[in-house]
């Protein structure tokens, strides 16, 4: 992120110094197409950044946002599965107590 802001402050910049440059220099005409043409494609470049950035803002943020529903679902599975263990105990108990109970009744 302050990359990203340093390098648009010296394009700014920049752009600043070409906008004020005038044809009172000793320039030829040639030279200052050519600056012109350099500008125009820096601010293509840095609007094309500027997008960039912000999709990977978009995504970052959607991203994020799944990652914690993810994480919210997998709690929620592991309280159900240490219930589901609870009841098959709870089960398994029962179940401990009906077999001495028919024993006893057999014996």
């Amino acid at each position: 992120m302050d990359n990203f802001t340093s390098k648009e402050k010296n394009l700014d910049k920049l752009i600043d110094k070409l906008s004020n440059l005038s044809s009172s220099y000793s320039q030829s005409d040639y030279d200052i197409e050519k600056i012109k043409t350099e500008k125009n494609q820096l601010q293509i470049e840095k609007k094309e950044m500027e997008t960039k950035y912000g999709n990977l803002l978009k995504e970052h943020k959607y991203l994020k946002n799944k990652i914690f529903k993810l994480q919210e679902e997998m709690n929620k599975k592991q309280i159900k599965q240490v219930e589901f263990d609870q009841e098959i105990n709870q089960l398994n108990k029962e179940t401990e107590e009906l077999v001495e109970e028919i024993e006893k009744w057999q014996t």
